[in-house]
C-alpha cells in the first residue's frame, strides 16, 4: 500500500512508499484558467430537493459525450438509461461532519469556526467566518495566537497560516497577505463526534438560506464522517436506484477522500486531503480497464484520489495517507473513462478537472444548455455526467 503525507506535515517532503522504494510524490498544478460564464441567482439551489416536493433521485441529469457534442436530458432516477453492465461507478464513502461551529473572539464577537481537516498530529485546519446578515464571508483579520471560546468548555487556539503557499493567502483591500485557513489546535470536552453532534452543524454558505437537518448531508454511501461538506456527486443516489443498478450489472467500487472547506470567495485550489484507496477497488478498477470496460468516477473527489495512485500506464495502485495532487487539462486523466459530478461555478477549479475529461468548447456548450434548460447548481442541485 502507498502511504503519501504534505510536504508540510511529514519530513519525507511528500515522499511515496512505493513497493521497497522511497520515491518523491509529484504534486500537479493545472497552468490555465478554468472558464467563466454567468450563472443566474435563481440557478443556485438553496434547499435540497425533498424540501422542494421531489425524492432525491428526481434531481434532473444532463449527460455529454467526451467526444461528440451529444447531449442529453433526464432524471437521475433513469442513469441506468446512460450506463452498461459491466461499468464501475466508483463512489466516495466519506460522511460529512457538522464542521460549523459557533465561536467567540477575545473581542466579544460571535463568527463561525470552520472545522476543514484533522491534520496527522491532531491539530486542525480552519476557516474564521464573520457574519454579514444570513450569510458569512470569510474573516481574514485573526492573528496566530488568538484564543476562541466554543461552546460548552471547547477551545481553539490559531497557531499559525495553515499554508505559505501564495495561491493559499487571500488579500482583501487594505489588508496584505490576509489569512483565510489557519492551523489551530482544538480542544473537544467530549468525544469529537458527540460534540459536533451536539453542537455544530453543516457548513453552508449564502445560497442556502436556512439550515436543514445534518442527514440530508449525507449520501446513501457514507460510512465515515469526516469531510468538512458533502461529496454531493452521490447524494442522489438511493437503496433502491443502487439495487436497480447492480441488478443491471453495474457494479461499485469504494474510495474514501475527505473533503476540506471550500472556497467559493476566491475559487483556490484544493488544499491537501485525506484519502483511501483500498486495494479491492484498485484490482476491480484495473480489472474493468484491463478488459475494456468503463469505470466512471462519482464526483471529482474521486478522481483526485484515483489520479493520486495512478501509475503511468494508467494502472491503480491502493494507497492512503494525503494528496496535493490537482488535475487539469495539463495532466489528463488516466484512471478513468468518465464522471459523474454536480454542475460548477464560473471559473471553479473543479471545471479544469472537467476540462481534462472533455475540451473547453464541448464543455462551454454543455453548461450553455444547462443554464438555458434552468438546471439548478451547488449541492443539492441537479447532475452531469459525462461519458466516453
Amino acid at each position: 500500500m502507498n502511504t503519501m503525507w504534505p510536504a508540510e506535515f511529514d519530513p519525507r517532503k511528500a515522499s511515496m512508499k512505493h513497493g521497497n522504494r522511497l520515491v518523491f510524490a509529484a504534486v500537479s498544478h493545472a497552468p490555465e484558467a478554468p472558464f467563466d460564464f454567468v450563472l443566474p441567482p435563481e440557478l443556485e439551489a438553496s434547499a435540497p430537493p425533498e424540501a422542494r416536493g421531489f425524492a432525491r433521485d428526481d434531481v434532473k441529469l444532463m449527460v455529454s459525450h467526451r467526444h461528440t457534442d451529444e447531449i442529453d436530458h433526464a432524471t437521475f432516477r433513469n442513469i441506468g438509461q446512460f450506463l452498461r453492465a459491466g461499468d464501475i461507478l466508483v463512489i466516495n464513502t466519506a460522511g460529512t461532519m457538522n464542521a460549523a461551529v459557533p465561536a467567540i473572539r477575545p473581542n466579544g464577537e460571535v463568527v463561525e469556526l470552520h472545522l476543514s481537516t484533522r491534520l496527522p498530529n491532531g491539530d486542525w485546519s480552519v476557516e474564521l467566518r464573520s457574519f454579514k446578515g444570513d450569510a458569512t464571508m470569510p474573516l481574514l483579520t485573526a492573528h496566530a495566537g488568538e484564543r476562541l471560546t466554543l461552546p460548552a468548555g471547547g477551545a481553539a487556539r490559531l497557531i499559525a497560516p495553515y499554508t505559505s503557499d501564495a495561491a493559499m493567502l487571500a488579500t482583501v483591500e487594505g489588508t496584505a497577505n490576509a489569512v483565510r485557513l489557519w492551523r489551530a489546535e482544538v480542544t473537544f470536552p467530549a468525544s469529537q463526534d458527540m460534540y459536533l453532534s451536539e453542537y455544530g452543524t453543516p457548513i453552508r454558505y449564502g445560497y442556502v438560506r436556512e439550515p436543514w437537518a445534518p442527514e440530508y448531508y449525507q449520501t446513501v454511501f457514507a460510512t465515515d464522517r469526516g469531510s468538512a461538506e458533502m461529496p454531493s456527486a452521490g447524494r442522489a443516489f438511493t437503496a433502491d436506484l443502487v439495487t436497480q443498478l447492480v441488478a443491471k450489472g453495474v457494479q461499485f467500487a469504494p474510495i474514501l477522500l475527505h473533503t476540506g472547506v471550500a472556497s467559493l470567495e476566491d475559487h483556490e485550489p484544493p488544499y491537501a486531503e485525506y484519502f483511501r484507496v483500498p486495494e479491492d477497488t484498485a484490482r476491480v478498477v484495473n480489472s474493468a480497464r484491463s478488459a475494456g470496460r468503463r469505470v466512471i468516477a462519482v464526483g471529482t473527489t474521486v478522481i483526485r484520489a484515483l489520479e493520486t495512485v495512478s501509475t503511468p500506464d494508467g494502472r491503480i495502485d491502493s494507497g492512503e495517507g494525503w494528496t496535493e495532487v490537482i488535475v487539469g487539462p495539463s495532466t489528463g486523466i488516466r484512471s478513468v473513462d468518465g464522471l459523474l459530478t454536480g454542475l460548477h461555478e464560473p471559473r471553479a477549479t473543479h471545471l479544469m478537472m472537467l476540462e481534462a475529461l472533455v475540451n473547453r468548447e464541448r464543455l462551454r456548450v454543455a453548461y450553455a444548455e444547462a443554464v438555458e434548460r434552468r438546471y439548478l447548481w451547488h449541492e443539492f442541485g441537479d447532475l452531469h455526467l459525462i461519458v466516453p
